[in-house]
């Protein structure tokens, strides 16, 4: 039987997520709310303060109002001398009367020095004492000034003022006043409008509140600000963890993302001192201006970063039609390279071991041969003509090329050469005194070697194929590395002279052909040189190949 307890909990706990995601899927609403009740907080701030001051100054205006009108008609000649009638409310009354309704004040009370009114709305309160005790100001002082007091219609705002006889003397007083429910009535005539404007306001604050919220929703592409920031945390995560290196750029060219795979490979310093700067200083061979500048993907391009050969793609980034920047994604080709050295050396030495061994086997028959004849004397002749040489040239290489790799490679390739039947010779100038770098090794084994071995196919196919010849000098003399091979073969026809350095090109029959030359060409090029074709003293073709000296490792 099931246990309702743990059914009740987890139907809690479900109804209270679905509350947790509603309220976290609801940014159009949170937008629409904060952005609506934050501006009409401020509306409602100031208007409230608008109407206040508007109602300070409707209510002043009032007060001033009712004086002037108390001036005027304490300063009426009329006025003045119906005090020194015997009955003075007969000629104040009527005049008082007038001017109320000609201002549309609710009164205009005019009294004696002792406060007796003379005129009054109400004639049957004539010869009354004024109410609201706020007349010594004006009887006493000789003020005039603005008072809010009850009479006996009611609380009014007054405006009073005395009232001057010919001598100077104070003989009465004048009293205006303004109901304040009529002052409160203009108040909220005026302010109403006010009002209505700000709730107008924020009606329309809601709206585009809401039409923002719209906005930012398609900004961001429908998504939740909880689902970004899990993206976010996601990109990083798997930018940081693969193992290709990613660098991105603005249109500006300037950096806004490098990984950590990229840092480690490029031995940059930390992320946080790279972003904003210019691609160029950091990576000065890269290539994403051109593709900023142009918007041309390109994919499988290889490279140098340093001393690391790279395989890289560069894409530019686009919206709506705009290069808004590119990014490099790139991986290191050590590993393959090193496989690759490996097995080609174990193939050169394969080759090599073969030649001799073929070589040798030779050696050993003819000298077996002259043994059984009883020619000692040749076969050790022979056998010292042999070792004179296989001497020769290891002094020559030891002593005029300092790495051994290169010396390796060279060796060789004379013993290919022998094994094919092409005299190859090194020219006794050539000197590499300077040991390469593990970058100078590969870029100079593979320069060498695809000339040479493109000069022994040309010099067995050229017209004098009964004596082919290959010729190679170089020299690290100077501030660059040279290499020179010349054959004897058929040369390369002036219409190819531009053409033999692309790749695919090749003038051999067969697969694999139209990589060598490239391969030299777009080394030279990535180090700081280039290679050129030129007519050689033997006959054949002569090519010239030019590196930066940095390949070369500090003495």
């Amino acid at each position: 039987m099931t246990n309702p307890r743990p059914l009740a909990e987890l139907q809690r706990f479900r109804r209270a997520r679905a509350k947790r995601r509603w309220y976290r899927r609801s940014f159009r609403l949170q937008v629409m709310l904060l952005v609506g009740l934050l501006l009409a907080g401020m509306l409602l701030a100031q208007g409230t303060y608008l109407n206040h001051r508007k109602a300070d100054i409707i209510s002043h205006q009032m007060g001033e109002r009712a004086l002037a009108v108390a001036k005027t008609v304490a300063g009426m000649p009329q006025i003045v001398s119906a005090f020194d009638t015997p009955d003075p409310s007969m000629i104040i009354q009527p005049l008082a009367e007038r001017v109320r309704l000609e201002t549309g004040a609710r009164y205009v009370v005019v009294g004696n020095a002792q406060s007796i009114r003379y005129s009054h709305p109400v004639p049957e309160r004539l010869g009354e004492a004024m109410v609201g005790g706020d007349n010594d100001q004006a009887l006493i002082y000789g003020q005039s000034y603005v008072s809010k007091a009850t009479g006996t219609l009611g609380t009014a705002m007054r405006g009073k003022t005395p009232i001057w006889d010919e001598e100077g003397n104070i003989i009465g007083v004048v009293s205006v006043g303004f109901m304040m429910d009529r002052v409160e009535m203009d108040v909220a005539r005026y302010t109403n409008l006010g009002w209505a404007l700000v709730a107008l306001m924020i009606v329309l604050g809601f709206a585009g509140a809401y039409w923002l919220s719209q906005h930012l929703k398609r900004v961001i592409l429908g998504l939740e600000p909880y689902e970004i920031a899990r993206l976010a945390m996601e990109k990083e995560a798997i930018l940081q963890s693969i193992h290709e290196g990613i660098l991105a750029v603005n249109r500006d060219g300037h950096i806004t993302l490098v990984n950590q795979q990229a840092r480690r490979f490029l031995n940059l310093p930390d992320e946080h001192v790279l972003l904003g700067q210019p691609i160029q200083e950091v990576v000065p061979n890269t290539r994403l201006l051109e593709v900023l500048r142009h918007g041309e993907q390109e994919f499988d391009q290889q490279m140098w970063l340093g001393d690391h050969p790279a395989v890289v793609n560069r894409v530019p980034i686009l919206h709506d039609g705009e290069i808004e920047g590119a990014v490099a994604t790139f991986r290191s080709r050590r590993e393959i390279i090193d496989l690759s050295q490996a097995l080609t050396q174990a193939s050169r030495d394969v080759d090599m071991l073969r030649a001799q061994a073929h070589e040798f086997s030779n050696k050993l028959y003819t000298i077996s041969g002259l043994l059984q004849l009883k020619r000692v004397e040749e076969a050790l002749a022979l056998i010292h003509h042999e070792t004179e040489r296989a001497q020769k040239q290891m002094s020559f290489l030891m002593r005029h090329v300092a790495d051994t790799v290169l010396s390796g490679t060279l060796l060789g390739k004379l013993t290919r050469a022998r094994e094919l039947g092409v005299a190859m010779e090194i020219d006794e100038q050539s000197s590499l005194a300077c040991p390469l770098t593990a970058t100078g090794q590969e870029v100079m084994m593979s320069v060498v070697g695809n000339l040479l071995d493109n000069a022994c196919h040309a010099a067995l196919n050229g017209p004098n194929g009964d004596s082919p010849k290959v010729r190679l000098f170089l020299t690290d003399l100077g501030e660059q590395l040279l290499v020179e091979v010349e054959d004897n073969g058929p040369g390369v026809p002036e219409a190819h002279a531009e053409s033999i350095f692309q790749e695919g090109f090749s003038t051999k029959t067969g697969k694999h052909c139209g990589i060598g030359l490239s391969l030299v060409a777009r080394l030279c090029r990535q180090h700081g040189g280039a290679v050129t074709l030129e007519e050689s003293e033997l006959g054949g073709a002569c090519f010239i190949a030019v590196l930066d000296r940095s390949l070369c490792a500090a003495p």
